[in-house]
């Protein structure tokens, strides 16, 4: 996996993490590693909205079906590194954190706690999630068949 690849995957998972979730994580972090990133901010958190296009079937004609609300957030670290998060919702704090996981992720010294102590944790979660969800939806699958009757 390149790094455009891995980041577009942290940025994923911090996105759709819990906040609650995120910010224990990140509180334990801080704990144990003495994490105290100096940051600024150059964009504050804010909130907007997405126009959320959908196609009939996947595979008609696009059309938009509605509006999502985004909060974003960038910051950069006292290293150099940028760190930037897009977020459904509109928990401003998440989005600042998120950026700010984002730039560390990004700084070598700090990748390698940070996605072994957060990301991975965020995305067993988000995949266990998904699993549980597949059952759910599979016990509920309805098979429709045609009886042969014989009469050809």
């Amino acid at each position: 996996m390149d790094t455009t690849e891995k980041r577009k995957h942290w940025m994923s998972v911090l996105a759709q993490a819990s906040f609650e979730k995120l910010s224990t994580l990140w509180q334990q972090s801080q704990t144990q590693h003495g994490l105290a990133p100096d940051y600024t901010i150059i964009r504050p958190a804010e909130i907007g909205l997405a126009q959320v296009r959908a196609r009939m079937g996947s595979t008609g004609r696009q059309f938009n079906i509605g509006d999502v609300t985004i909060t974003r957030a960038a910051v950069q670290l006292a290293g150099g590194e940028m760190g930037y998060s897009y977020l459904q919702g509109r928990n401003k704090q998440h989005a600042e954190l998120a950026a700010v996981l984002d730039g560390l992720l990004q700084a070598d010294q700090y990748h390698e706690v940070i996605f072994a102590q957060i990301i991975s944790p965020l995305a067993a979660d988000k995949q266990a999630e998904r699993e549980l969800r597949q059952q759910e939806v599979a016990s509920s699958k309805v098979d429709f068949f045609t009886m042969v009757r014989g009469e050809d």
